[in-house]
């Protein structure tokens, strides 16, 4: 279905939520109103239905309704408002046909624009333009009966209503033209009179009421009321009457027989002078065109602000085949009334490859031509055809597309001089050099929707396929990436080959090696417009583009391209930067990029070379294991002797807490890694790779990825017959073990891990196997071994001088004494573990250690000192964001206050210790919540 087809609003059921901003603010369930609440809710909602389906900053909220005094607790304030109107559009209605969402940085209505009294006024205005007066009178008295009163008169603070307020004025005047084309002047002459009294400098409604009266047969109060402008205009304003309201007041001294014909209302701005040309060069409007609904608004809206005595530019840019042209064409047909001075289009073939870009000396020849210039008569001289052009469009409104330009001095040129006409300039390149000299605005265009995106392929295909199967329509556009030149491709296929199924073209794109060749024509492809931009790179540029689609994972960062590339972050990241001005990359956060699915399966075709994408690997692998290796001795220390120093500088995390964040922005990509790795061959980097990640995973308790990178690094050691890869794979699944309650299971892999350790005669491997052993024979219920083998890992770490293994030992110990009831012995024994903890600066093992201390302190019935430390656990796991330890601390800390009858704290306590326990997937948190149970039955 073409955008704006949708249908009358009236065509709808009035079912589900609708929002009304023209006029009081007004929500409407399934017809009935909603009653809204207090007044800083109304102030948030107005301004989210305003921008429906955009982002609203919540500083922009802030300033909005507090301007420029808002409180202290204003933020708070706004998320409070959201958790209000979330729940009040919910009960309204339960089906969520309107939907507050939370996008950074701000807050989004996602919503049926129909649902909006101002879409649907928008639309109605849109779709009477170009239509005969009868039909285009009877739109726009339907879109201003949407209009109730003052817009938002009911908000408090700032709301921005200028637009519709001129939205309306507009409208209004647009349907007295219709009706005076329709010849009813005499009913309009009273309406007429109090609009003109109630806006008396809108020249348009006087030159309305001017031609109504002298149509009516009251030309002395036709010249009455141009006297009465023309004095508040100079004597209010300091200025005269404009030159259209002018001429119509000579007009109507003189008599002008065209002002009694009521279909030719002063043609005279769009009448060509003699011999000159009206141009109208636009190309054919694709049929069917879909989406866009936003950015076709955008442009509506920069034409109705647009400065009638200068040039308004718009530079629309995006990636290949994302629809620019279609979208510049299609607008400046729906709006080529605005230009009565012509349409001229120049295609600059900025992008075009095999040929060089069209010159400016070129186009303006064309365009002279098309403006009615001989061509004995066009200049020889670019200064003089650039003036001649500009002298012929000082005075006329005209549209002008300049498609695919390669950079701002492609077209400076080009630019007519002013007059209100309108510059649509379409590139595959940000150029912000015209927004500095020429002040253009920018119109960045992405994917279309999913939605969307089926309906493209509906429409070009003929037939609604989506409703026949919508899953492998979905899958299609998806595998389309939701690009719209591959989806016209992809439909065109469906319905130039009707014996082909959507599923059989679905299989055919699901093969990565076979999707690129699937969406190409003999005259057009996506493979051939992305081959465009990557030859129109640099050297260096296309390196880049190269290293980023080697790189698996999610995103890519300027630290992975450097590692590949042999260069610096700063310029890895300059170029990534220039990539994504080229839009072949996205940038959706600073440092961040993406590829397009279509854009990465095109770099690897360009890279061909297996051992090109090995090579990449193997540097990635490096810049990956000397990060991690970083940030997890931020975390917590490292015991196992692994150490991969960076091979460059650049800026890393410098806390525990920027350790865990950059470890949660890069894991997916990590994840990535090691599956790529492992396909590679690069089996000890994997096995590395995954070791060194253990730490970050038990922190975040990261347990069902963890278990499958760990089969990875175990197979990987295992392959390659590294056994230290495999000992120290085989201790980081106990580790995991330990937290999740398995090790009952793990007593034949610590036993394997503690035979490695003593063949490699390394002490410090036995240290930590024999720590393991004990811990999986405890498990089994193998005490007094279990004792045995943690007093030989404290008596071998004292030899090595490996404080934390001592502490590790005594931990350990600790636990066994306390399972065999041994308390007293057992609080020594953690007291001491937990000194040297502290000494040594690991600090999660050391919240750890408190807690444990805090648990046998309370089975020793010493429940002040149980609490102290309970509650210092959890101040510090709380402060160091540790879920686990701070769960744990909570779950002692309740069964102090149980234990002294305060049932709400404890209560309160166990609570939050269940919710942390089920976040981490603890099983631990059947333990909390028997607990709670218990302590509800008391109360």
């Amino acid at each position: 279905m073409a955008e704006g087809d949708h249908g009358a609003p009236g065509a709808r059921g009035r079912t589900g939520l609708e929002f009304g901003v023209l006029g009081p603010l007004q929500v409407l369930a399934d017809g009935r109103p909603v009653v809204l609440g207090r007044k800083g809710m109304r102030g948030l909602l107005a301004m989210l239905v305003l921008d429906a389906n955009r982002v609203v900053p919540i500083d922009e909220i802030v300033d909005r309704i507090w301007a420029e005094d808002p409180p202290a607790t204003a933020r708070t304030i706004v998320h409070g408002y959201v958790s209000k109107l979330r729940k009040l559009l919910e009960e309204a209605d339960p089906t969520g046909s309107a939907s507050i969402l939370t996008s950074p940085p701000g807050y989004q209505l996602e919503i049926d624009p129909w649902r909006l009294d101002l879409h649907r006024a928008r639309q109605l205005i849109s779709s009477a333009r170009g239509k005969p007066a009868a039909m285009r009178a009877g739109l726009l008295r339907e879109a201003l009966g949407l209009w109730r009163g003052q817009v938002l008169a009911d908000v408090p603070g700032n709301p921005i209503t200028t637009d519709l307020d001129e939205l309306r004025m507009s409208a209004l005047e647009e349907r007295i033209e219709a009706e005076l084309e329709l010849g009813r002047h005499l009913e309009l002459v009273g309406e007429l009179r109090q609009l003109v009294t109630e806006y008396p400098f809108r020249e348009r409604l006087v030159a309305h009421s001017m031609r109504a009266l002298y149509r009516s047969g009251q030309r002395a109060d036709a010249l009455e009321a141009y006297q009465r402008f023309h004095r508040r205009a100079v004597e209010e304003l300091g200025i005269d009457p404009g030159p259209d309201l002018r001429l119509l007041h000579e007009r109507v001294l003189r008599d002008d027989p065209v002002l009694s014909d009521p279909g030719a209302a002063d043609r005279r701005s769009q009448e060509p002078r003699p011999g000159v040309v009206v141009p109208q060069q636009l190309p054919a409007a694709a049929s069917g065109f879909i989406g866009r609904g936003a950015e076709l608004a955008w442009l509506d809206r920069l034409c109705e602000q647009r400065d009638l005595m200068a040039t308004t530019i718009a530079l629309i840019d995006g990636a290949p085949g994302i629809g620019k042209t279609e979208l510049a064409v299609t607008w400046g047909h729906r709006r080529a009334e605005l230009f009565p001075g012509g349409l001229l289009f120049a295609p600059l073939h900025g992008f075009e490859g095999d040929r060089r870009p069209v010159e400016p000396t070129e186009v303006l020849a064309r365009f002279l031509h098309a403006l009615g210039v001989p061509s004995d008569a066009v200049p020889d001289d670019l200064p003089d055809r650039v003036g001649l052009y500009r002298s012929l469009l000082a005075r006329r409104r005209v549209l002008v597309v300049l498609d695919d330009a390669w950079d701002p001095d492609h077209v400076r040129l080009l630019l007519p001089p002013g007059a209100g006409s309108v510059v649509l300039i379409t590139s595959r390149r940000k150029l912000e050099g015209l927004v500095v000299s020429n002040s253009a605005r920018l119109l960045t265009l992405g994917r279309l929707s999913e939605a969307e995106s089926i309906d493209l392929v509906d429409e070009v295909v003929g037939e609604p396929i989506s409703k026949y199967d919508p899953v492998s329509a979905g899958m299609l556009v998806e595998l389309c990436g939701y690009l719209p030149l591959a989806l016209r491709i992809a439909a065109a296929r469906l319905a130039m080959s009707p014996e082909w199924t959507i599923d059989e073209l679905v299989a055919e794109l699901s093969d990565d090696s076979n999707r690129l060749r699937t969406l190409e024509l003999p005259e057009i492809g996506v493979r051939r417009a992305l081959e465009v931009s990557y030859r129109s790179l640099a050297p260096e540029l296309a390196g880049a583009l190269r290293a980023a689609g080697l790189v698996p994972g999610r995103w890519v960062s300027p630290h992975a391209v450097a590692a590949i590339c042999d260069t610096d972050v700063p310029t890895a990241g300059s170029r990534l930067s220039d990539l994504a001005d080229a839009h072949l990359l996205e940038q959706p956060w600073s440092g961040g990029f993406v590829l397009h699915d279509l854009v990465r399966l095109f770099v690897r075709e360009v890279t061909g070379d297996p051992a090109a994408r090995t090579a990449a690997l193997q540097a990635l692998m490096e810049h990956y294991l000397a990060a991690c290796d970083h940030a997890r001795r931020l975390i917590r220390p490292s015991k196992d002797g692994l150490s991969f120093p960076a091979p460059y500088s650049y800026d890393r995390p410098a806390t525990s807490a920027e350790a865990l964040s950059w470890f949660d922005r890069e894991w997916p990509n990590i994840v990535a890694l090691v599956h790529a790795g492992a396909e590679t061959g690069l089996h000890k980097q994997v096995w590395q790779l995954v070791r060194l990640v253990h730490t970050y995973c038990l922190a975040r308790t990261v347990v069902r990825e963890w278990v499958a990178l760990a089969g990875f690094g175990l197979a990987s050691a295992r392959v390659s017959g590294d056994e230290l890869g495999e000992l120290l794979l085989l201790h980081a699944v106990n580790a995991t073990s330990v937290r999740f309650g398995m090790l009952a299971s793990s007593l034949a892999d610590a036993r394997r891990a503690h035979r490695i350790a003593v063949g490699l005669g390394d002490p410090r491997y036995q240290v930590l196997t024999l720590g393991q052993l004990a811990n999986a024979l405890a498990a089994v219920g193998d005490h007094e071994e279990a004792l045995l083998r943690h007093w030989a890992s404290i008596d071998l770490a004292k030899r090595e001088g490996d404080v934390l293994g001592q502490a590790t030992g005594l931990n350990n110990i600790a636990q066994v004494e306390q399972a065999l009831g041994r308390r007293e012995i057992a609080a020594a024994h953690q007291f001491q573990a937990m000194e040297i903890y502290h000494r040594s600066g690991d600090e999660r093992a050391y919240v750890l250690a408190v807690n444990n201390l805090a648990e046998l302190y309370v089975e020793l019935g010493r429940l002040g000192e149980a609490e102290d430390y309970a509650r210092q656990g959890v101040d510090l796991a709380h402060a160091g964001a540790m879920p686990f330890e701070e769960a744990f601390g909570r779950q002692v800390l309740g069964s102090v206050l149980a234990r002294r009858a305060e049932m709400v704290a404890a209560q309160a306590e166990l609570t939050e210790s269940l919710r942390l326990f089920e976040q981490v997937g603890s099983p631990r948190a059947v333990l909390v919540r028997t607990a709670l149970e218990v302590l509800t039955s008391e109360v």
